[in-house]
């Protein structure tokens, strides 16, 4: 099966229209991030027995997603009405936090929140019938985590995974291509420098499709929101296309020292390559993720003067911890809504059956990354001196 896996682009085009028999793109801007994936994955990513199947049908599935999103926009062109009203996005570096914050947050059933099997399968199939129970994409979703923990038993130290829980948005933007979601699943430099250089405009007009339709597809289910809470670090890179296509959005960046954020998040990347790929070398993903999340701050950093720092709320990594709820209430605050007994009671609930002493250690050292204090502290000093040190 390995070996009969080719990552051409014709031929899996072709495949993805085999899906539901559908032919329409909407356009072909998909074509060239397509081609520039497709070409790192068969000469860069060294894909092993399970990474070769998994990328290759992990790329067929965006494919025929575009397609199928598409006609569901023919049947249903009112998806495009849905109003995405001050949308709570919260940011930081990795491991300062944010998944908790979110999590927590999602669990006020006045929010919208991106489901992990939503993010990963955001287009049901064509004859869906609007129930839980009939939602393909579940399983499937399910199936993917498990896959995903057997092939790195390590990574449930890291990063909690649930396939029915609220997760990154940043699946979304890889639907179509500009995100950096496929680099964290093997080495592939070539791409990863390409799409660095493009304008990813795009990715994010599409990401507030996707949210659309979502909400349609949530309100179809007998789900009633106000807002929707999102949340991925990879939106420092591109804050200032967050506001754009976002104008009212409302950001919560959540804050930690690099020397603790930045090694762990380089394990992470590591932990998933190695279910991949035969190429999982943690002094690449060091001086990758390093590097570009110390660009993404000065991003963020450059867009926080030029829009007004009250867009912004800023919350600390120890105080989330010890604090949650207190600091869920800045954020409820910020947001101009009301932390209801009701949500309190939920998302109480939720911290209890998710204590984070739940799950196993997550150990790693500096040097298995190649990192050093002091370089990191000269890599992100702009970032520590304002919102670090003193703090």
């Amino acid at each position: 099966m390995q070996d009969e896996i080719q990552f051409d682009a014709d031929a899996l085009v072709a495949a993805a229209k085999a899906v539901d028999g559908l032919e329409d793109f909407g356009d072909d801007s998909y074509r060239e991030p397509l081609e520039k994936l497709l070409w790192s994955l068969e000469h860069e990513a060294q894909l092993n027995a399970i990474g070769r199947p998994a990328m290759y049908y992990r790329v067929r599935d965006i494919l025929a997603t575009q397609l199928r999103v598409q006609e569901w926009l023919k049947r249903y062109p009112e998806i495009r009405d849905e109003e995405i009203h001050a949308p709570l996005v919260i940011v930081g570096l990795p491991r300062t936090g944010t998944t908790m914050l979110h999590r927590t947050i999602a669990a006020d059933h006045r929010m919208y929140a991106p489901l992990w099997y939503e993010t990963r399968f955001p287009c049901p199939d064509l004859d869906w019938d609007f129930t839980l129970e009939n939602d393909r994409r579940i399983r499937d979703g399910k199936a993917e985590v498990q896959q995903m923990l057997d092939g790195s038993p390590d990574l449930i130290k890291i990063h909690p995974m649930d396939a029915l829980g609220p997760d990154e948005d940043i699946m979304l933007l890889e639907q179509s291509f500009y995100s950096f979601n496929t680099q964290a699943c093997a080495w592939i430099p070539t791409f990863d420098a390409w799409v660095e250089a493009q304008d990813h405009t795009p990715g994010y007009e599409y990401l507030k499709l996707l949210l659309q339709f979502l909400q349609w597809q949530k309100k179809r289910s007998g789900q009633q929101g106000e807002r929707w809470a999102l949340k991925a670090p990879h939106h420092l890179h591109y804050m200032d296309l967050v506001f754009k296509v976002f104008p009212d959005a409302k950001v919560v960046q959540s804050h930690r020292d690099p020397l603790d954020t930045i090694p762990s998040i380089a394990s992470m990347i590591t932990a998933v390559w190695k279910i991949y790929s035969d190429q999982a070398d943690p002094l690449k993903a060091g001086e990758q993720w390093a590097r570009k999340f110390a660009n993404g701050m000065r991003h963020t950093m450059a867009v926080r003067k030029q829009v007004g720092e009250e867009r912004f709320l800023d919350l600390w990594f120890r105080d989330t911890v010890s604090q949650p709820l207190v600091e869920i209430g800045k954020v409820y605050d910020f947001l101009g809504m009301d932390l209801t007994p009701e949500a309190r009671a939920e998302m109480e609930k939720w911290q209890d059956f998710n204590r984070r002493e739940l799950r196993p250690p997550h150990e790693y050292t500096l040097e298995q990354f190649g990192y050093t204090e002091a370089g990191l502290k000269a890599q992100f000093r702009d970032y520590r001196e304002a919102f670090i040190e003193g703090h």
